[in-house]
């Protein structure tokens, strides 16, 4: 197998990947964002955002893999270490979405009945 075609299949691995990691994610983050964003327009917008950006950057990341390194090296080895990168670029990218909302989501306080006093390492 020449290094264009290993490099191809580690991209549409790394795609595919992508493509199924954004489809499990899509509804429960347009759920968030309706909530977050206040209306339908905005929370279609930020999940499309989203999900390119997810999509983008694994695939950013599985072709930094340089395919002409791995000559003398198995096929089945060449794109695993392509599939590696895009892993960490999909992670990545999954992560820093999964911290920004986090920042932006409101955090609930249950009220204590009066004269009660906090539970040890519990927020006042």
């Amino acid at each position: 197998m020449n290094a264009s075609l290993e490099f191809t299949c580690g991209l549409a691995i790394t795609l595919i990947t992508a493509f199924l990691v954004v489809r499990y994610l899509h509804d429960p983050l347009r759920t968030q964002l309706s909530e977050l964003c206040g209306n339908a327009g905005r929370a279609e917008f930020w999940t499309a955002f989203s999900t390119v950006t997810v999509i983008l950057t694994s695939v950013i990341f599985a072709m930094l893999a340089d395919p002409t390194t791995g000559t003398g090296m198995p096929p089945l080895l060449a794109i695993i270490n392509q599939l590696r990168w895009g892993l960490i670029g999909l992670v990545v990218s999954v992560l820093i979405l999964g911290w920004i909302l986090s920042r932006f989501i409101p955090k609930t306080v249950i009220a204590r009945p009066a004269g009660t006093t906090p539970h040890p390492g519990e927020a006042l």
